[in-house]
């Protein structure tokens, strides 16, 4: 199928620092040209002091819609005219929508999240969850399994800089969904052992395992986890962490980050087009 820029183009982008690397140009562009649809996306490396004109830049030009990667996620939140109900909970935007001239922000994060859990036939409603971390992908996927009937989740954290943002976090999905929060000490080992035991799910959201640290795992040791549960990391490079194997070890059903990634941009790719991305098609070309 032919693909051009013509005169009627809708613009969607990428805004953050830095955004070289990123997939995200690679998954929209062969979506659009899959679909027909006149859109291209873009990638502008915008630091957070340079947000606000950049937006104000792209709503004059009527752009249909961007994303927002680090450090402008939280920054975004201030800029948009709307908030969906997630990105307001969260307190940061990965997603913006451009209707009229009126920016309506979203997070789709946590939505990535929910539906690679789908992949491996897994529902959130009415589960417990052991969660580890609460930084931003953390914070993202404790609010959309919170609005998507969660039981409980039980949030564990080190103490440090972000233990208020954890704290506010938990009491925030407390007082807006019936889910029941709760923060812990990341080492308090005691703790972390009885959540996992009566979890269904267990989400790694800290950088623990990440390259170059491999060598490292957020769980002190495999025997903390047992047979039922579903063991997910949020990391993808690499492919396979210590964390993982040890989940594998012990019988566990294990899931990574790649599909979240995925699942976060075909969300976006929604809002903007009102089209479903060719999921399939994405995924043997860019994460098989």
């Amino acid at each position: 199928m032919s693909y051009s820029i013509t005169g009627h183009t809708r613009l969607t982008g990428l805004l953050g620092s830095p955004v070289a690397h990123s997939i995200s140009p690679l998954m929209h562009n062969k979506s659009f040209q899959a679909l027909g649809l006149d859109y291209v996306y873009l990638c502008f490396d915008i630091k957070e002091n340079q947000l606000k004109s950049a937006v104000e830049a792209l709503k004059l030009l009527n752009v249909r819609g961007f994303n927002c990667t680090m450090p402008d996620k939280t920054k975004m939140c201030e800029l948009a005219d709307r908030l969906s109900p997630a990105a307001r909970i969260i307190g940061a935007v990965n997603t913006v929508v451009n209707e009229d001239g009126i920016l309506t922000g979203h997070n789709t994060d946590g939505i990535g999240y929910i539906q690679s859990l789908f992949e491996t036939g897994f529902s959130v409603a009415k589960k417990h969850i052991t969660l580890l971390g609460a930084g931003g992908a953390a914070t993202a996927i404790c609010v959309q399994a919170a609005l998507d009937g969660a039981a409980s989740i039980h949030v564990f954290n080190r103490h440090g800089r972000s233990w208020n943002h954890a704290q506010n976090l938990v009491d925030s999905i407390n007082r807006n969904t019936p889910c029941h929060a709760e923060l812990f000490d990341l080492m308090d080992e005691s703790s972390l052992k009885s959540s996992i035991h009566d979890s269904d799910l267990l989400t790694n959201a800290t950088p623990i395992g990440m390259a170059p640290n491999e060598k490292l795992s957020p769980i002190p040791s495999s025997k903390f986890l047992h047979e039922s549960l579903l063991v997910s990391d949020i990391i993808y490079n690499p492919r396979e962490t210590l964390f993982m194997r040890q989940a594998k070890e012990r019988g566990c059903k294990t899931f990574n980050g790649l599909y979240m990634l995925l699942y976060q941009g075909a969300e976006a790719f929604r809002i903007w087009t009102g089209q479903q991305m060719p999921i399939q098609l994405i995924k043997e070309t860019y994460f098989s």
